[in-house]
């Protein structure tokens, strides 16, 4: 045979070669495309919404209210969605004293995330302030876990009239470099993104779940309870767009509002895990309790991330104070304001 000749053959049979690597990678996406496809519609028979939904500016937003008294709003984080809330036992310690709604923010569990805007923290507050009013809620106090701060803090800083008072548990607030931000944003880019989301994605987050869910309680360990949590309605395709997206705008969203936090007149109680291993207490909690006068900061020892699972007393003394100090500083603006109409009418 002529060196052409094997040239030739040498150059069909790369040929060849590629072309098999690509089928058998188009082959393996299609498989992985639909495992997915079936997960998604098991964990969707399996875990049916457990509240109600109400309908703003052509979003579905799902909600569950529970309880009666003052209003309380909670707000989950990254990743979560309202069931986080549930099995953690806080929605119905707090549905005890107060009349509890707690959201799916837009694009997790069963609310809507329309891929025509950009979902930032000032864009939620926006959405479920409308919410808030279409249900009647007056004077809330608002608590938020993780990334649910950021909309809880720009809730207060939008509507600074109609939030009473803040709690904060384990969130970021002031940018920093993030290993966790290229790892974890490619599924929210465009074309690419939805590739990802809907074959490879949902599996690697499924088998990398045990050592995720170590890392948000660490240095405690995982509660036998969190098992319940629904891991495969979090992995889907919708909700890992949500969460990628969300994990690409956190540090641009905490440059954002970080210089107007002291606009923040209203108590805010700051609660964190002292061993959070996924958000730097001392650069983010400690720093917003010395930037805001009127808040008041508690670290729990030997927690991390989930304080409202590892910490749900606290949580809730927490909620109780922010309650009381709220009703005192609502009192006091009162006597000021009756004051001020008092001397204008004698004068």
């Amino acid at each position: 045979m002529t060196d052409g000749k094997r040239n030739d053959s040498s150059r069909l049979a790369r040929r060849g070669n590629r072309r098999g690597i690509a089928l058998a990678a188009l082959g393996a996406l299609a498989a992985a495309a639909l495992v997915v496809r079936s997960k998604t519609r098991e964990a969707e028979r399996t875990h049916l919404p457990i509240g109600q939904f109400i309908e703003v500016d052509g979003v579905r937003l799902h909600y569950v209210e529970r309880g009666h008294g003052q209003p309380l709003v909670l707000l989950h984080g990254n990743g979560s969605m309202i069931e986080d809330l549930e099995i953690s036992g806080i929605l119905d310690q707090a549905a005890a004293s107060y009349r509890v709604i707690a959201f799916d923010r837009p694009g997790f569990g069963y609310s809507g995330r329309p891929r025509n805007k950009i979902w930032t923290p000032v864009a939620q507050a926006e959405l479920l302030h409308r919410a808030l009013q279409k249900l009647g809620v007056e004077r809330p106090i608002v608590a938020g876990h993780s990334w649910g701060t950021l909309v809880a803090v720009a809730l207060a800083l939008e509507f600074p009239a109609f939030v009473r008072s803040l709690v904060l548990l384990s969130g970021y607030y002031y940018p920093s470099v993030r290993l966790d931000v290229p790892l974890a944003s490619p599924p929210a880019i465009p074309v690419l993104g939805d590739l990802l989301r809907h074959t490879i994605a949902p599996l690697l987050g499924r088998l990398m779940w045990p050592f995720v869910a170590r890392r948000m309680f660490s240095p405690a360990p995982v509660p036998a309870r969190f098992a319940a949590f629904p891991v495969w309605l979090a992995l889907r395709p919708s909700q890992l767009r949500a969460s990628a997206a969300e994990t690409a705008m956190m540090i641009p969203s905490a440059m954002a509002l970080r210089r107007r936090y002291h606009e923040l007149t209203l108590p805010v109680a700051i609660m964190a895990g002292a061993a959070d291993r996924l958000v730097n207490v001392r650069h983010n909690s400690e720093r917003l309790h010395r930037e805001l006068a009127q808040s008041d900061l508690q670290l729990v020892p030997d927690a991390g991330h989930m304080v409202h699972y590892l910490a749900p007393d606290q949580v809730m003394a927490a909620i109780d104070a922010a309650a009381e100090t709220g009703k005192l500083t609502a009192a006091a603006g009162h006597a000021v304001q009756d004051a001020g109409t008092a001397v204008q009418r004698i004068s």
